[in-house]
């Protein structure tokens, strides 16, 4: 495969060579004539641009006399004009009537583009991203987008089943910063538990939004703490809500999963389907409220019968869980004068989900045959509530650029549990139960002052602000059957996923504040310098200050150099320093009861437990960019992260340990563990590569990217406490060191051909997933192998408001390599890792755009 890559690489570079394109200059100027300096002149849909120099002049590469110019600047009016035979093309910006803002993450200067930013941007446009991929939700679009990102779907994984987990280069869900519009979302109020991504950590619920409702996703990959706060150590996911007005747009989607592994002679399974529509008013000159309604919807797959004998399977269903979910977001804007405007947008998501559970066979001491002779599958049910809505306004006086705003957010998570039975209250027991839940509410108070000074050195954009954030966390129970166990010498409890008891309920809050400064300066027509600071104050662990110092040098008009040093920091979460349950695991196919005991507890307090602190980081990144022509662009990224202090879910310690033994005894539980920052330190490098280049061919053009993440991930020794000396290996067991290293691969290439001609469209795609090891439990390694996915769909526009895709994901129908089920985490074959275990996916997808 590598040698593939390369000589597809090879030959795209030959054509590159020979490129040509038309070089457009000009001078952009206010309404009285004089210049703009640091004015955004970009060509729209690329992230091809420049900014006006001293003399408010510009030169730039564009793509043919089709291009389409976007002339931006604060305070000012948008200008979109043809490029046509090129030559010079002056701009006189008139003053807005509302803002117009470009808002790129990772610099607040809102006359910067992504590539002008001294940190690695990708600019993702959703509606080019659907056209070509079968995949309906945010997760999985960004997996096979983003060679950086990473989610897969768990299965038999309680909660982590309903809420995919993700990660950016490598590190941690909770790692990665998310904002809707520039403005912080929520997290989840899940913990992931179980699977072979994102445990013990929490993390942002991305399918609550609907692609529908996006115009484009941007990916800042680089620490930004110092400039957004907590979690943003792994880098800032800001997805940029649509604005357009007078258009009807509406899809309606539709695939299936071909199954490679079944036995019953059922080829295909796992349906998926989902519909949208979006649409735009506009209100006065500038202003607008777009609407999208969404619903989508998979059905379960099965990828259980891998073995040949029912005593080597663990589970009799293993896979997708079935999904409803469905969401109402909106976007306005609305110019109440000249220079000020209200603002705000959010959205409603339900989701409906089940999922199958560990299989209780007939045999089992935890079934009762009378109810369930042949055994049972058990399914646990949830429905997912998410609301966030954000208000403010903007506006500008004497130069100055303000943002007020508030945004309130808030994630439920209520279990059932159906097919199932309480062991202990023996035949009469009831088979579906109610089995609680949690809950978390999140409230963002912000204000965001900026002003662009074009007359001090070569540019100087001045940005300040404060924040003040309150959280509340809840967790609530089930009812009694859920939870109780009748008859000590069985299993209490709803099996599958015993309920919470009123000894789990929570109700904890906490609050901080901020303050940041962040100075942004063109020092010289080739160098931008970026200095960013932040302290923040958190009602229960106190204060934190951190820096950052971001450099871009433009060597020639096409080569630019970049880096950046930060330190960063993550508050633990709320449910990490709370979350208390009793679950069941399974080890060699096993039940155990576990108590996950929380921060105050007496497991805890036993054991000398610290509180939870803060993980710290130390963030560094180095890069190229070369764009010799419109139709190339080159860029190369090394970074470097160190998180200290790093919060981790333990080991499980017995009911024979000598410290905390009868303990665990006394509380019927067979093991303990519990959220500690264990790691004393994690550490890793890591390389982004970017290629993209577009060209004339035949009667068409062909588009073509190179995009690569490979990261090497290494941990430190083991924080312990004096009573647990010498147990580290429980502490934080090779099992767990296991699950850290692999929240990625170690390296992950698309290769991604767009040929389009007339109507026809052509998209070829290669994926190359890197090596996976996990620890099973047996202690040995289950190896997954480089595995490489093919993608390929065809699309065919019969009017300039109808279009037709039909494709297919993984058409080789490629799977990773088979583990022993009773040895994995997951039960199953394979644990969530690379491409998934679901197989070839065959999608259509036909928009309608009026």
């Amino acid at each position: 495969m590598n040698k593939t890559l390369t000589t597809l690489l090879f030959v795209l570079l030959t054509y590159w060579s020979v490129a040509q394109s038309i070089t457009v200059t000009g001078k952009v100027t206010d309404e009285r004539g004089d210049v703009l300096v640091g004015a955004s002149v970009v060509q729209r849909g690329s992230g091809n641009g420049t900014i006006t120099d001293a003399g408010g002049t510009y030169s730039l590469n564009v793509l043919g006399p089709a291009a389409v110019l976007v002339v931006t600047y604060v305070g000012y009016s948008t200008i979109e004009r043809a490029v046509g035979a090129g030559g010079t093309q002056d701009f006189q910006m008139e003053n807005a009537t509302v803002l117009n803002q470009v808002t790129v993450v990772g610099s607040r200067n809102l006359n910067r583009s992504s590539t002008d930013t001294p940190a690695p941007v990708d600019v993702i446009d959703i509606r080019e991203v659907t056209t070509r991929q079968g995949q309906l939700d945010v997760n999985q679009l960004l997996q096979f987008a983003a060679p950086s990102f990473n989610s897969n779907r768990q299965t038999g994984s309680d909660g982590a089943d309903h809420v995919d987990p993700a990660s950016l280069r490598g590190l941690g869900p909770d790692q990665t910063l998310v904002l809707i519009n520039g403005k912080r979302r929520h997290q989840s109020s899940l913990v992931n538990l179980f699977g072979s991504r994102g445990r013990g950590n929490t993390g942002t619920d991305l399918n609550a939004i609907p692609a529908a409702a996006i115009e484009r996703i941007e990916i800042l990959r680089d620490g930004a703490s110092a400039q957004y706060g907590s979690d943003a150590i792994a880098g800032v996911i800001n997805i940029v809500l649509k604005e357009t007005v007078n258009q009807l747009s509406a899809n309606v989607n539709a695939g299936i999963y071909q199954a490679k592994y079944r036995f019953d002679n059922k080829k295909f399974d796992g349906l998926n389907y989902n519909v949208n529509l979006n649409y735009g008013v506009a209100i006065a000159k500038k202003g607008f409220v777009n609407v999208t309604a969404d619903y989508n919807f998979r059905d379960h797959t099965n990828r259980a019968n891998t073995v040949s004998s029912e005593a080597d399977l663990a589970r009799r269903q293993y896979g997708d869980p079935k999904m409803g979910n469905a969401a109402l977001y909106y976007n306005a804007k609305i110019p109440l004068g000249k220079n000020v405007q209200f603002y705000t947008f959010g959205g409603l998501n339900r989701r409906n989900g089940d999922a199958y559970a560990w299989t209780r066979f007939a045999d089992d001491d935890r079934n009762i045959p009378s109810i369930y002779p042949n055994g049972f599958d058990p399914i646990i049910t949830s429905k997912i509530d998410d609301r966030a809505v954000t208000g403010g306004f903007r506006g500008v006086w004497r130069s100055w650029d303000i943002d007020v705003s508030n945004t309130y957010g808030f994630n439920k998570f209520h279990f059932g549990v159906e097919n199932s039975l309480n062991a202990s209250f023996g035949p009469l027991s009831q088979t579906e139960f109610d089995a609680g839940g949690f809950q978390l509410g999140q409230n963002v108070s912000n204000l965001n002052v900026s002003r662009y000074y074009k007359n001090i050195l070569q540019g100087l954009n001045v940005a300040f602000g404060a924040e003040y954030r309150t959280e509340r966390y809840k967790i609530f129970a089930g009812e009694r059957a859920s939870y109780y166990n009748y008859d000590p010498a069985k299993a209490g409890g709803s099996q599958g996923f015993p309920g919470y008891s009123p000894s789990d309920v929570t109700n904890k809050s906490r609050s901080n504040v901020g303050a940041y400064l962040d100075l942004e300066a063109d020092v010289t027509k080739n160098l931008l310098i970026d200095i960013a600071g932040r302290f923040e104050n958190y009602s229960d662990f106190g204060s934190t200050v951190n820096g950052k110092l971001g450099l871009r040098y433009k060597i020639t008009d096409a080569l630019a150099a970049r880096g950046s040093v930060s330190t960063g920091f993550r508050a633990p979460s709320l449910a990490q320093k709370y979350f208390n349950s009793t679950f069941t695991n399974f080890v060699n196919g096993q039940p155990v009861e576990v108590l996950l005991a929380n921060n105050n507890s007496a497991v805890t307090q036993a054991l000398g437990i610290p509180q939870l602190k803060q993980e710290t980081s130390q963030n560094a990144s180095l890069g190229l960019t070369y764009t010799p022509s419109a139709r190339l662009s080159v860029t190369v990224d090394g970074y470097y992260v160190k998180v200290k202090d790093r919060v981790v879910l333990t080991g499980q310690f017995s009911d024979d340990d000598k410290e905390i033994g009868s303990l665990l005894r006394a509380l019927r539980v067979g093991k303990a563990q519990f959220f500690t920052n264990a790691l004393a330190y994690t550490t890793t490098k890591g390389l982004d590569v970017i290629v993209a280049h577009n060209m004339p061919l035949g009667a068409g053009r062909l588009s073509s990217t190179l995009a690569a993440n490979f990261n090497w991930m290494e941990l430190g020794p083991v924080n312990t406490v004096p009573k647990l000396a010498g147990k580290e290996d429980i502490y934080f067991d090779d099992r767990e060191r296991r699950f850290v290293l692999s929240s990625a691969p170690p390296s992950k290439i698309n290769l991604t051909l767009d040929y389009s001609v007339d109507k026809w469209s052509f998209m070829v795609r290669l994926i190359h997933f890197g090596e996976i090891r996990l620890t099973n439990w047996d202690y040995e390694q289950d190896v997954y192998a480089p595995k490489v996915q093919t993608d390929v769909t065809v699309n065919y526009k019969f009017t300039k408001n109808i279009s037709l895709s039909l494709g297919a994901s993984n058409l080789l129908n490629v799977y990773p390599d088979m583990s022993l089920p009773a040895l994995t985490e997951s039960g199953g074959a394979w644990d969530p890792v690379q491409m998934g275990s679901n197989g070839a996916f065959y999608f259509a997808r036909l928009g309608f755009r009026f």
